[in-house]
């Protein structure tokens, strides 16, 4: 639902940008969706989680600090206390992330749920008065003149905390994103802080995390982005063509979206987000895109004919060893403490029902199919040995397909492995809360289960006591391989908000300026006394040392940012000469400024406020680095909630390892600490 009653009134913009800015609308957060039910509950769960852990931090602390028994063991009653909220509201926030009937197709009746990203939850940010107090001191500009600009900024971010579910939703999450990349070269210097704090929620701990750098936020916007996908992707309707073709483009779109996160932003201070996180979450995405693929193709039906069942067997097979393979991922450290246990109980569910499909067809091909005089002997016998690693010993696949009896104790011996891995993924459902609420799952699973132990009944069973034939394992192949399609960023077309303060190569947070300067050319003054070249602004050169412009102050290498009161920043060599020459024999007056040096630009204080979160994937990394260079220093005591320290310039891999002074060591001799702030240009992105 569109949010038109509570945006605000759009300012006197250009037609252009109006236009532009009224496609950039979230849905309305208080629309009673069920969606939108799941996001608000998610919402108060992260504040009670904040509240929870917080309490913890201080307890601990004080715990620390006191030497009295009593305070102790109270302190430690609650601490218990404390700790199993905490557990109740993690279970809580699992819940969420299983809720996954309220994303699939309303249409859908029969077909297993696909499991969709919660979107990362997030505070409001005021850019006002950093942005103006930068524009007047860095840019020397007008500050007045730009509230338009960034109060749509604030509004397309407000707008990205609920995009809708669709295409429109991921090119204003896109936008914003792309957006983000002209206000960090902007705004955002990479020898200090702007002021502005970013709070941004774990998708999976509810645990915030607070930084002054703009790359968490571009982090956390793409993995929105990734999100958003998975959530339209179990959306589609699964009953039609058209339907499966959409989720398997959205996932594969989600899982190349986590994928670039994770390849491009190392080391993020938050679990959701890190490299062990996301390779799982890929897997996941691609494991789904597959099984799409695999409804896709029985849609229109399964024929009962000998090569038809034998390539459903091996795509059936497929999904289940990549559904194996998400299921192993997720019970490694050190994701296996973080990922919700339902989503690993389903994958594993999935992966037995599966592999019980696949068994099940090839039961019905051994045992539905005689080898019949006019069948080609030779594709037969191709097909079905290339559906097996290694035949059961003493069997060949000739004498397999002309013996009848043999075909049946093979066929039934795969029978029994299909009811067997049913039961199996029957029983794992039935012990996981979560997903034994889930009806239409326990509907598949059990009609799957019926139909083989049917199968299995309609078959002689007097032999079966002689029978000690072991169904072999299944190799799993697919003609349609799933991959990562990478985010097309340049197919979605922004314009800069800022694009008044100039050329981004030029006027941009690295380079510091002068303020503007007024050169007046007397009337009658003759040759100007300088050339210009470069492209936009225009760049004095070949200055004449006695040209009444010099002796007004005009430099070498400065640049033209007016003329006659007209804003020139955008214009070219030709442009500029062309305003020079219209001013004819009147005096002329230019407005430049000159580059200042940057090289001795001191290094600023930086701050991350991590909310007492246990130690991520980045602080394992760093903490096994340490060992690695002195294996004989004490562990370093934990860190209270804010850790100051200066730039690093060599250690620019990782946002959290900056340099904190040890006691007793000198200022090169530094150690470095978890849940601080690195402050480089390439920490994250």
């Amino acid at each position: 639902v569109p949010l038109n009653s509570l945006l605000l009134p759009l300012r006197s913009l250009p037609t252009a940008t109006k236009t532009l800015f009224s496609l950039f609308q979230g849905c309305n957060p208080l629309a009673e969706t069920g969606r939108s039910k799941l996001q608000n509950q998610r919402a108060v769960l992260n504040q009670q989680i904040l509240k929870a852990v917080r309490m913890r931090a201080g307890a601990e602390n004080l715990l620390r600090a006191t030497t009295n028994n009593k305070v102790r063991e109270q302190v430690l009653l609650e601490l218990s206390f404390v700790n199993s909220d905490l557990q109740i509201l993690k279970e809580e926030l699992e819940g969420l992330n299983i809720s996954v009937e309220v994303y699939q197709n309303a249409g859908e009746t029969f077909s297993i749920p696909l499991v969709p990203l919660g979107l990362k939850e997030t505070k409001e940010v005021d850019f006002t008065l950093p942005l103006k107090d930068f524009i007047l001191e860095h840019y020397s500009e007008d500050s007045s003149e730009y509230e338009d600009e960034i109060a749509d900024l604030m509004d397309l971010r407000q707008a990205c905390r609920t995009p809708s579910r669709d295409e429109a939703g991921i090119e204003m999450l896109m936008s914003y994103f792309l957006q983000l990349g002209y206000v960090e070269n902007r705004f955002f210097p990479p020898t200090r802080h702007m002021g502005v704090l970013f709070t941004w929620y774990d998708s999976f701990t509810g645990v915030p995390v607070c930084q002054q750098n703009l790359l968490l936020e571009k982090a956390s916007i793409l993995f929105n982005i990734g999100a958003l996908y998975t959530q339209i992707g179990t959306r589609c309707n699964r009953q039609t063509q058209a339907g499966l073709e959409n989720a398997v483009e959205a996932f594969q779109k989600a899982a190349g979206v986590l994928s670039y996160l994770k390849e491009t932003f190392t080391h993020t201070p938050s679990y959701d987000m890190s490299p062990a996180m996301l390779n799982v979450l890929v897997k996941m995405m691609l494991a789904q895109a597959q099984e799409c693929v695999f409804e896709q193709i029985g849609l229109s039906g399964i024929r009962n004919e000998f090569f038809t069942l034998v390539k459903m067997t091996q795509e059936v097979a497929k999904v289940g060893e990549v559904y194996m393979l998400v299921n192993t991922a997720m019970n490694q450290e050190p994701v296996k403490e973080n990922i919700p246990y339902s989503w690993s109980k389903l994958a594993q569910i999935k992966s037995d029902h599966y592999k019980a499909l696949a068994h099940y067809f090839t039961a019905t091909i051994l045992c539905d199919h005689e080898l019949q005089p006019g069948d080609d002997e030779d594709q037969q016998e191709k097909a079905l040995s290339q559906l097996y690693d290694h035949m059961p010993e003493g069997l060949m696949a000739l004498a397999v397909l002309k013996d009848k009896v043999r075909r049946k104790q093979l066929g039934k011996a795969h029978l029994r492995q299909a009811i067997v891995c049913h039961e199996e993924a029957l029983r794992v459902c039935g012990l996981c809360k979560k997903l034994r609420n889930i009806e239409v799952l326990q509907e598949v699973l059990t009609a799957a289960h019926k139909r083989s132990l049917l199968k299995y009944a309609q078959q002689e069973t007097e032999d079966d006591f002689l029978s000690l034939i072991q169904a072999p394992d299944i190799l799993a192949k697919t003609e349609h391989k799933i991959e990562t399609i990478a985010p097309q960023f340049s197919k979605v077309k922004v314009k800069d908000f800022f694009h008044k303060l100039g050329p981004l190569t030029v006027f941009s947070a690295k380079q510091r300026w002068t303020a503007p300067r007024t050169i007046r050319i007397p009337q009658g003054a003759g040759e100007l006394g300088f050339h210009l070249k470069g492209g936009s602004p225009a760049q004095i050169y070949c200055l004449d040392p006695l040209c009444p412009a010099a002796s007004m102050g005009l430099k070498e290498g400065d640049y033209i940012v007016s003329v006659g009161g007209v804003d020139c920043k955008w214009l070219g060599v030709n442009e500029v000469l062309e305003k020079l020459r219209s001013v004819g024999e009147q005096p002329l007056q230019i407005e430049v400024i000159s580059c200042q040096d940057t090289a001795a630009s001191l290094h600023s204080k930086s701050a991350t406020y991590s909310v007492g979160m246990q130690k991520t994937y980045s602080l394992i990394c760093l903490a096994m680095d340490e060992d690695k260079i002195d294996q004989t220093k004490k562990t370093p005591l934990k860190l209270p909630f804010l850790s100051w320290g200066t730039k690093n310039r060599q250690k620019a891999a990782s946002t959290l390892c900056l340099p904190s002074a040890v006691a007793g060591s000198s200022q090169t001799k530094k150690k470095l600490l978890p849940f601080t702030l690195l402050n480089t240009e390439s920490s994250l992105y």
